[in-house]
């Protein structure tokens, strides 16, 4: 495999794991901030009927509130774990590649000492 290949490789693995890893943060901070802000108990008058366990807690929250976090989270997962997943490529090439280096230069020592 071509340097460039694996350098865009390692780019791009970079530009998903980065934001799936921030949006997995931003998703916990969420998470907390709607532990202490939202109501125990369903709220009929504001619409807050789904609920969500947050550590062992139940709130209850609105649709749309529940599909944005939900969005949020499993967006986040999809897009850290195809990060993940070119990483793990990336690391394999690039010690395929190193592998064939150290091979080469040890063929070359011992043409030399040989």
């Amino acid at each position: 495999m071509k340097a460039t290949h694996l350098t865009a490789l390692r780019f791009f693995a970079l530009l998903l794991l980065l934001p799936g890893l921030a949006g997995l943060i931003a998703s916990a901070m969420i998470s907390t901030h709607y532990l202490g802000a939202m109501p125990r108990g369903p709220v009929m008058v504001e619409g807050r009927i789904v609920p969500r366990e947050i550590h062992g807690t139940i709130i209850y929250q609105t649709p749309a509130e529940n599909r944005r976090i939900n969005l949020i989270e499993f967006s986040s997962v999809g897009v850290f774990v195809v990060g993940l997943g070119l990483g793990l490529i990336y690391l394999e090439k690039w010690r395929t590649l190193q592998q064939r280096a150290g091979d080469e230069r040890e063929g070359e020592l011992a043409e030399n000492h040989g």
